[in-house]
């Protein structure tokens, strides 16, 4: 039986189900990090929260002596008492913090194999961002090294290949290559903290691309240190299906107050803008003074989020989701219109009917479904006289219909024109997605540019027949009217 059975699809995000050894998690999902020598909410009570799996410091524990032993006695699940699957890290954050550590890729592998993890990590070099490309490839090659010498020593136990390379888009893609062909049961994106610290969020989708282009489609892909549950809609979109999150302890101390769209000084809150079972029983006062309570609350705005996308893929409006979320901070928003640089890519895993289409922005006009009905325009077959008129919703439906009626007696073909899709037989004016779709009165000159070149591909298809286009004063002086008059006869209307 596979490790990774795919459920629900949207964009390139998909709920699926990962088989460990001690029972099944959905993904995406989050790891809530575990440190048995700080945590002050337990490892059972994470199941509260909603926590199916567990992620600890493999190394932390093989350094201290009494947990070491304890954990080789008792397993790791036992050490912290909780029965349902962990992941370890092999201290790759702790090489990148302190450039040393005192053990070895083959010690802290087998280990991570003696103590009964059910995914186990290499210790894989983390290059920093926008490094020298000698030291990125140097490094690559050793993680390279260390990743075949761990899949060399575990069988039994799923084992994540991690994806290096810093900034350098080549060498991202090929590691995930070499990681591939090696073969893991998941695989895991690392060495991007420092471009979530940040804010680059723009490279981190030019990252998760280029890796996810050479990596496997049947096997959970890990994003290393995104617990901020503003990342998670853009992530998964773009295909990451697991998370760590130490972010709500960290927070919590540097007193901060976690949302779906951000972070707050829990200081400067007057109210509290949530419904968690922490901001329901306490006051403001009693947050600011009391860590875990902080704490608390920042893992359930977590899950609650990472719950709102999944729901998202499955009514298959996860694009929306992104958008909204994408829209509460610059440095997002430079990533979602980084995303529509990809939209080609996406369109081909993307789901060809969905949720009805909302256009929210100019971003709207890049979605994958717009491109989607572009390429299909030369599937409409015309011949006679055409009319191609942009006056479509804006009368009553009795006057509509009347209208439509006497243009289909004068005409051969109508089209009617809907930013940002364009041109549409007025027969599939209820189908998806151009009839599903809902966009604002006052639409933007991005939509109406996209919807006039799909005008033009459809005439320059068509070179023989003859076209009508007709505009009404929204689009005036819009300069594609003068190439349409290329093809067309063109009449400006009231």
């Amino acid at each position: 039986m596979t490790e990774f059975e795919i459920r629900h699809k949207d964009l390139m995000g998909r709920i699926g189900k990962l088989r460990t050894s001690h029972g099944y998690i959905e993904t995406p999902t989050i790891m809530p990090v575990i440190n048995p020598n700080l945590n002050s909410i337990g490892a059972e009570e994470m199941k509260k929260y909603g926590a199916e799996i567990l992620i600890a410091n493999a190394y932390i524990i093989y350094r201290k002596e009494g947990l070491r032993e304890a954990a080789i006695k008792k397993g790791i699940h036992a050490l912290l008492g909780f029965e349902l699957p962990i992941m370890t890290d092999s201290g790759s954050y702790q090489l990148y913090e302190y450039k040393d550590i005192e053990v070895s890729n083959r010690e802290i592998v087998e280990f991570q194999q003696r103590i009964g993890s059910d995914i186990c990590v290499p210790l894989d070099i983390p290059t920093p961002p926008n490094v020298k490309r000698e030291r990125a490839k140097d490094d690559l090659e050793e993680t390279l090294r260390r990743m075949q010498e761990a899949r060399s020593l575990i069988q039994t136990n799923l084992l994540a290949g991690v994806v290096q390379g810093s900034t350098f888009l080549d060498l991202r893609g090929e590691c995930a290559q070499h990681v591939s062909e090696i073969g893991f049961e998941v695989y895991a994106i690392g060495g991007v903290v420092p471009l979530l610290e940040s804010y680059s969020f723009d490279k981190l989708v030019d990252i998760i691309v280029a890796s996810k282009l050479n990596l496997p489609l049947n096997a959970p892909v890990h994003l290393f240190g995104a617990g901020h549950p503003m990342i998670f809609p853009l992530a998964v979109a773009l295909g990451c299906d697991l998370f760590d999150s130490a972010a709500y302890a960290l927070y919590a101390k540097g007193k901060r107050y976690l949302t779906s769209d951000g972070t707050r000084k829990v200081e400067e809150l007057s109210y509290l803008p949530c419904s968690c079972p922490v901001c329901s029983s306490y006051s403001v006062k009693e947050i600011k003074e009391n860590e875990d309570l902080l704490a608390s609350h920042n893992l359930w705005v977590t899950f609650e989020e990472m719950r709102t996308v999944k729901q998202s893929i499955v009514e298959r409006s996860l694009w929306e989701l992104c958008e909204r979320r994408c829209r509460a901070y610059p440095a997002l928003l430079n990533a979602l219109i980084q995303m529509t640089k990809y939209s080609a890519l996406i369109e081909r895993y993307d789901p060809v009917t969905k949720h009805p289409f909302f256009y929210l922005g100019e971003s709207s006009a890049h979605r994958p479904e717009v491109l989607r009905y572009s390429s299909r325009l030369n599937r409409f077959t015309v011949s006679g006289k055409v009319l191609i008129s942009t006056f479509f919703l804006k009368k009553e439906p009795a006057l509509r219909k009347n209208r439509i009626s006497e243009e289909v007696e004068v005409f051969d073909h109508v089209f009617l024109v809907k930013p940002p899709f364009g041109p549409y037989p007025v027969g599939l004016e209820e189908s998806y997605p151009v009839g599903q779709s809902e966009i604002p009165t006052a639409v933007d000159n991005e939509a109406k540019t996209i919807a006039l070149q799909n005008v033009l591909k459809l005439l320059e298809l068509n070179r023989k027949v003859k076209f009508v286009f007709r505009y009404d004063r929204s689009w005036e002086g819009h300069p594609l009217i003068d190439e349409i008059r290329r093809y067309a006869e063109v009449r400006k209307e009231e």
